[in-house]
């Protein structure tokens, strides 16, 4: 029961790592690359798309990107759903494709957006302490139902503890690589 919730627990944890990894992609650095726009829907037929399933990205340029949709119809609603972001991009339809440039970065935009990935390492750590508190909680429960002993309850802790911090640590080390890139120019 107990290998059950650590596994269990080490698993969410992971994924709140991953989460904030996926997050992190998405915050613009210097440099055009199409994981800034994994959080952008297109409405397709009705549907509200991921951009990145509707069409291909090219970067011929540090800071241009090149967006060529499958499906040539698709094309107005990419490139609304781009201008409607909080990219901050002006995206150039010529038809068959979508040229975005993005502006270079002043100081006070890399400051806003180290903010914003600070905030959103926040919310990495608070889900991974969250995943701490369930074990936690499911391990006290077994103690109440009395199948297992206060000794168990400590050592659990402990190894949660330690999980915790494992996780936590990979999310700070995520930020400070995020920071670094955002302040360099």
């Amino acid at each position: 029961m107990i290998s059950d919730i650590l596994a269990q627990t080490e698993h969410n944890m992971s994924k709140t790592v991953e989460v904030s990894k996926e997050e992190f992609a998405t915050i613009r650095t210097g440099r055009a690359h199409p994981a800034m726009f994994a959080k952008i829907t297109a409405d397709y037929y009705g549907q509200a798309t991921p951009i990145q399933q509707l069409a291909t990205f090219q970067s011929p340029e540090a800071r241009t990107l090149i967006i060529t949709p499958y499906d040539q119809s698709s094309l107005k609603a990419i490139e609304k759903a781009i201008r409607d972001s909080d990219l901050g991009v002006n995206p150039s339809n010529d038809g068959h494709s979508i040229r975005v440039v993005l502006p270079t970065l002043t100081e006070e935009r890399r400051k806003e957006y180290t903010k914003l990935a600070r905030s959103k390492a926040e919310e990495g750590r608070v889900a991974i302490r969250n995943a701490r508190r369930h074990a936690v909680d499911a391990v006290k429960k077994l103690e109440k139902d009395k199948e297992i002993g206060e000794d168990d309850v400590k050592r659990t802790e402990k190894k949660l503890d330690d999980i915790t911090k494992k996780h936590i640590d990979a999310v700070d080390d995520l930020l400070k690589r995020k920071e670094a890139e955002l302040l360099e120019v």
